[in-house]
């Protein structure tokens, strides 16, 4: 079992990278229990967490390369 980690803000790269981590697991497990018994309730998970996972990367981006504010932003 991996060692406790430090808390991270939710504002922190650290943190989100972690949230893709549980997400992907998340589906790891969905697509066994799909696999085991395939049921359309189990699919509509899958799309749901795949869903919030494109959602995260879409944070994790913004983290990495923030936009600029224009200058209607900036008040100007």
């Amino acid at each position: 079992m991996p060692p406790y980690s430090l808390t991270t803000r939710e504002d922190d790269p650290v943190h989100i990278v972690r949230m893709i981590g549980r997400l992907a697991q998340m589906v790891i497990e969905l697509r066994d229990e799909y696999v085991r018994e395939p049921r359309p309730d189990t699919l509509e998970q899958i799309e749901r967490r795949l869903d919030e996972l494109a959602e995260t990367r879409e944070q994790l981006r913004e983290r990495l390369h923030p936009k600029e504010p224009t200058d209607v932003e900036q008040g100007g």
